[in-house]
């Protein structure tokens, strides 16, 4: 049998990167497995952005996290020397009383977050690719920005890996049961124990965790390149913020200034709007009439868009009924077990904090971030202890 390990990390995409590296960096002794290669594109934690954002219009409780997490993404950039985080501003934009406006707005005056409200004549103003309606408004935090996926989990793995952690790749996890005082992990290469095991398994959440006893939907999403007509120029980051455009109907759509050069387009996607799908049933194939229906609504905001039509990927959402997170020790192996799941589409920018609070999950049995939001008793429908293989 291999060497005892003090924490064994299932996943290594965002958060498990995350975990791997807070953990290896307090000295514990860490085995990180994933199914597929580093940063790879079969999960969530790829597309080349991801945006960030404090006035969080999902709930004012996960402003705290938010703030350190921007801390984490400095130091991350710092020690790595990669190009992790970029504030370019941003809109939350729809009617004032919808949940993308209002929400931000309650956000960001429970925090004290610096914030401006712009009526439809101020976006087109200063915004000049961007056409809302008249009854429209917008709230523009300059805080805003977005992240690069990949080159923060390869961070993240860089640093463990520094600390001497233990990364296993293309070594999917089989099952894993209660073992002495800690668990066992067997693979399809050998059998690892460990006195902690830490979850985070993405979309795999529904196989990995079914005694959590959360019902996790898993959704097919969709993100699309267009070039604009006129060229990227006025799209660029230091002239152009990322936005969310809800919709009078409630259709959230977001998009992205013009990243890594002028032949790279502009990216933009539905939020939510997907279809159910596994890890194993997913289509990865974008059709004509996805690509035709984004481009009809993202013209609404942004008239030089769809343009033409450059490329599309795909990733999932792991959902929760209520979309917020599931951060805790499990329920059913609460002195070994921590799990990290059901980021329900709006979690990557929690990356670095995630992984600190993982760190203090497994080798404390507590921590000092606030997490009761994330609670998975909330949600759970089974309580009785088991193990799934």
């Amino acid at each position: 049998m291999s060497p005892t390990y003090d924490v064994i990390v299932i996943g290594l995409g965002g958060m498990g990167s995350a975990a791997a590296h807070h953990l290896s960096a307090r000295g514990a002794r860490v085995l990180g497995l994933e199914r597929y290669g580093p940063v790879h594109r079969r999960g969530s934690s790829h597309g080349g952005s991801r945006i960030t954002r404090q006035s969080y219009f999902e709930d004012p409780a996960y402003v705290p996290l938010l703030l350190r997490a921007y801390e984490l993404y400095e130091t991350l950039e710092r020690d790595t020397g990669r190009d992790i985080a970029t504030l370019c501003g941003g809109l939350m934009a729809g009617r004032p009383d919808s949940r993308t406006v209002a929400g931000s707005l309650l956000s960001a005056r429970t925090w004290d977050l610096p914030h401006e409200i712009l009526d439809a004549k101020e976006i087109r103003r200063r915004f000049p690719t961007l056409t809302p309606e008249d009854d429209e408004v917008a709230l523009h935090e300059t805080r805003a920005g977005f992240l690069r996926p990949e080159n923060t989990v390869a961070a993240h793995l860089q640093l463990a890996t520094r600390a001497g952690a233990d990364l296993h790749f293309e070594e999917p996890l089989l099952r894993w049961e209660p073992y002495r005082d800690g668990v066992r992990v067997h693979t399809a290469e050998d059998t690892y124990t460990a006195g902690q095991l830490v979850v985070c398994p993405g979309a795999w959440a529904p196989r990995l965790l079914a005694d959590l006893g959360v019902p996790f939907g898993i959704e097919r999403q969709v993100m699309y390149w267009f070039q604009p007509d006129g060229g990227t120029g006025p799209f660029r980051p230091d002239n152009h913020p990322i936005w969310i455009w809800e919709t009078a109907d409630g259709v959230q759509s977001y998009g992205f200034p013009a990243l890594d050069g002028p032949d790279q387009g502009v990216k933009v996607a539905f939020f939510r709007k997907g279809t159910v799908c596994t890890p194993d049933t997913i289509e990865r194939t974008v059709h004509e009439h996805e690509v035709a229906a984004m481009g009809s609504h993202v013209a609404r905001h942004a008239p030089a868009l769809p343009g033409r039509f450059l490329k599309a990927a795909t990733c999932m959402y792991s959902n929760t009924p209520d979309e917020h997170f599931v951060i805790a020790r499990h329920p059913a192996h609460p002195a070994s077990v921590t799990v990290a799941c059901g980021f329900s589409g709006h979690g990557f920018k929690f990356v670095p904090v995630v992984g600190e609070i993982l760190a203090d999950l497994a080798l404390t049995g507590t921590t000092a971030h606030p997490i009761e939001l994330f609670d998975p008793h909330r949600l759970s429908t089974i309580h009785a202890p088991g193990v799934r293989p």
